[in-house]
């Protein structure tokens, strides 16, 4: 089954690539690494702002991380031409706008890192990843990820 029909199976849509809110580009591809520049959570079009542990719990940063990973699988379509040419998720980093006493950072990541698992599989999907509390994040978003991926 390609990745476009598991992601129709999944009712998920990509929307295209995002145009840079300052001085950079959505992705670089050097040989067969993709680096995608860090997305933030939105919600109906606007920054999906909070902050984890103040303003939001755990699950609503779950939803927001996995709307995130949508973003960046349309960014990553656009690098790689076809997400089936994807052959591995490398590194996912996720910086999440959170209190000082908020340790949850890691599983507001997974929803993120559980999408790439059900859309790539545990083969291509499984990835290295490091999860950070931060004290803000552009435009007041209540996560930002960015990603590495491997292409053929």
């Amino acid at each position: 089954m390609s990745i476009l029909q598991r992601l129709q199976d999944l009712g998920i849509t990509l929307p295209p690539v995002a145009i840079p809110a300052a001085a950079y580009v959505p992705f670089v591809r050097t040989g067969n690494l993709v680096f995608l520049s860090g997305h933030i959570a939105k919600r109906d079009g606007q920054p999906w702002v909070g902050q984890l542990g103040k303003t939001m719990g755990t699950e609503e940063g779950q939803q927001a991380a996995r709307a995130i990973a949508i973003d960046l699988l349309g960014t990553l379509q656009a690098a790689a031409g076809d997400l089936d040419r994807v052959r591995r998720i490398v590194k996912v980093m996720s910086l999440v706008n959170s209190t000082g006493d908020y340790t949850e950072q890691h599983l507001v990541t997974n929803g993120a890192s559980q999408l790439f698992a059900q859309v790539f599989g545990d083969q291509i999907g499984a990835h290295a990843r490091s999860a950070f509390g931060v004290a803000q994040i552009p435009l007041g978003a209540c996560v930002e990820i960015e990603l590495i991926a491997e292409i053929e």
